[in-house]
Parts: C-alpha cells; sequence; structure tokens
C-alpha cells in the first residue's frame, strides 16, 4: 500500500525547489509546476517502473515519461534530483549558463531522465505514441506515459497523434491532460475554449478517465485504474483538473503565475506555506 504521507512530503519539498529555482534566476514558470507536483512525485514514487542507476534514452524494460508541455520543468527536475537521476544540488544551476537544467528540457547535454527535448507545444504525444509503438514492436509490456498542458490541446499536431493511436490500437499509453484552466494569455476559455474535450478524445477512440490531480489518493487510485484499462486495443486519457500554484496561496487559480518567479519576499511567504522534508539543496 502506498505511503501517502511520505508522498506528500515529498510533494511539500518539490514545491519548496520549485519556487527556490525560480525565485533564484528570476526566470521559469513555477504555477503549472506546482500544480502538477502531486502527479509527477507519484508516478516516480510509487507508480512507474524505472531505472535511475542506468538511465538510458531507450527505456527498454522500464516505463517512460514525456513532459510535452517542457515549460514546467522545475517539478520535472525536482522530482528526479530527489529520485536519484542526479544531484539535488545541481537544481541550483537551474537556468544558469551551461546548465544542465534548462528553461525547456533539453538532451544535448545529457542530463539523466530526459528523452526528449520538449516545450515546443504540442509535439510530446506524438513521441509517446511512437514509443509505445515501438515497445509493442519490441514485446515490451511496460508502459508509456505523457503530461500534456490544457492550452496545448490547442496545438493541432495533437489531434494527429490521437487519432493516430487508436488507429493502430496503442493500448500501452496513459495520456494526462493538465486541465487547470489556465494558459499565458488568460484562461483557456477565453483563449480558445476547447469544449467538451472528453467527448472529443472519445469520438476519436479513447478511453477517457477523470482525476484530482492535487489529491494524492485519487491519484493514485485512477492511475490505477487506467493500467487496468490497458491492453484493450484502445490508448487511455486521464483529464487532470489541477489548480495553477497549487501550495502556494496567493498563486492558486490564477494564470498570472504561469511565467512569473515570485520575488524574495513572496519566496518566503511560499516556502512557510511548505515545510522542508528532504532538506534544501
Amino acid at each position: 500500500m502506498a505511503d501517502i504521507q511520505k508522498l506528500q512530503d515529498i510533494t511539500s519539498q518539490v514545491r519548496r525547489d520549485i519556487v527556490r529555482m525560480v525565485n533564484a534566476v528570476s526566470s521559469g514558470h513555477p504555477g503549472g509546476s506546482l500544480g502538477c507536483a502531486e502527479l509527477i512525485v507519484t508516478l516516480y514514487n510509487e507508480v512507474m517502473v524505472h531505472n535511475k542507476k542506468d538511465f538510458n534514452k531507450n527505456g527498454t524494460n522500464e516505463d517512460m515519461f514525456f513532459l510535452s508541455q517542457g515549460h514546467i520543468s522545475p517539478v520535472w527536475y525536482s522530482v528526479l534530483a530527489h529520485a536519484g537521476y542526479f544531484p539535488v544540488s545541481e537544481l541550483s544551476t537551474f537556468r544558469k549558463l551551461n546548465s544542465r537544467l534548462q528553461g525547456h528540457p533539453t538532451t544535448h547535454d545529457g542530463l539523466p531522465g530526459i528523452r526528449i527535448a520538449s516545450g515546443s507545444l504540442g509535439q510530446g504525444l506524438s513521441v509517446a505514441v511512437g514509443a509505445a509503438q515501438a515497445k509493442k514492436l519490441n514485446k515490451d509490456d511496460k508502459i508509456i506515459y505523457c503530461l500534456m498542458g490544457d492550452g496545448e490541446q490547442q496545438e493541432g499536431q495533437v489531434w494527429e497523434a490521437l487519432m493516430y493511436a487508436p488507429h493502430n490500437k496503442i493500448d500501452n499509453l496513459i495520456a494526462i491532460v493538465d486541465y487547470n484552466n489556465a494558459q499565458i494569455d488568460g484562461s483557456v476559455d477565453e483563449v480558445l475554449s476547447l469544449g467538451n474535450l472528453k467527448a472529443k478524445y472519445e469520438a476519436f477512440g479513447w478511453l477517457v478517465l477523470e482525476m484530482n490531480g492535487n489529491d494524492i489518493a485519487d491519484v493514485l487510485k485512477v492511475l490505477a485504474e487506467a493500467k487496468a484499462k490497458l491492453g484493450n486495443g484502445i490508448p487511455v486519457l486521464i483529464l487532470m483538473t489541477t489548480i495553477m500554484g497549487n501550495g502556494v496561496d496567493f498563486m492558486m487559480g490564477t494564470n498570472g503565475w504561469h511565467g512569473k518567479a515570485p520575488s524574495d519576499e513572496q519566496m518566503a511567504e511560499a516556502l512557510s506555506q511548505n515545510p522542508e522534508t528532504l532538506g534544501d539543496y
């Protein structure tokens, strides 16, 4: 049985890392990072089968995670570091010159845990579908996970990939949409409404589940349900409701913190709301 308190403790530390990383360089995307902390912490610490000691790009015989919305790199870097992929102390180099921890994940510096460059929105699902198809061809029974943003659903390439997956019976794939209804220019509904996204994915042949992404117990429950639905000829999508800036009260529920760094005073307030549990870098 999962230790929910342990996962919550890791999440608290990850939130501390996020605000400290972004504050240090006055640059980055804290809002979505904070909102997705529970999901990524749970994936790497409870759900996924992954190899932190001998990382390779192919991911043979292990689950693979693709972050399509690469701008929320702070949360991913923190989770990877605390999972043992690279030293936690390296988080202090975020977005600095010659750092492996660029604002959007890159591959040319060989940062363990990163398999694709991401941040050009709309591409991640295509890569995930390809990786899932490769696993099926190689008789590899592990699972592909892909996290996308809700604003990212406005990109046309997403719809090509989601049409391709059911047609080719890609049934070892769990795609997740972070549905916080907040993108950099305003609410998703205002910028370009997605309508009934659940119905649209279902019409394209996906099995759709819904999840509260800020409730670790629900994340565990729905991810287990999604895994149980695999292998039936259709891919699975989880519509994950989150709150942008979750865990920091003055950031929550507004797109204003999509790509804005907190001041020193704001960072101190954010840290006071998230206890140190694993030790700051």
